[in-house]
């Protein structure tokens, strides 16, 4: 399948760039002109990966969170990169209500709302290295 527009960016992970990033995804896949429902899971999805790879990827120093989206004629594919801590045990940190943070006072439900809010979820992760999540959604 053919993109028919793609684009990336880079910020540091401190929690003001979360609504950027939000905010840049829904606007990158209104081109397709969906429905504003389908923008407001967007939107949720991606604040959630994003804070993620800020609180969990970076949780005692400041490194850099790349977005990817690229637009295919019906759906959009969202990639959410850190270079941070990674993680152990992927299908334990996808349980609901697990969180590695407690003292921040999380929710753990990160995963399970990416997971609600688009079509699919992929999670690629290695101690150290840091996280990769694919997330698609369709948008016709």
């Amino acid at each position: 399948m053919k993109p028919i527009n793609k684009m990336k960016i880079e910020f540091l992970s401190k929690s003001a760039n979360e609504s950027f990033a939000r905010v840049v995804a829904a606007s990158f896949a209104a081109q397709l002109n969906p429905s504003i429902d389908i923008l407001a899971d967007i939107r949720t999805a991606v604040s959630e990966a994003v804070t993620n790879a800020i609180l969990h990827g970076y949780p005692d120093e400041i490194g850099i969170v790349q977005m990817e989206c690229t637009l295919y004629h019906e759906h959009i594919e969202i990639i959410v990169q850190d270079f941070g801590k990674g993680i152990e045990d992927i299908e334990r940190a996808k349980t609901p209500l697990y969180t590695s943070r407690p003292e921040l006072e999380r929710s753990g439900m990160g995963f399970t709302v990416m997971e609600t809010f688009m079509d699919s979820l992929e999670v690629e992760s290695e101690p150290d290295k840091g996280t990769k999540v694919t997330m698609t959604k369709q948008l016709i």
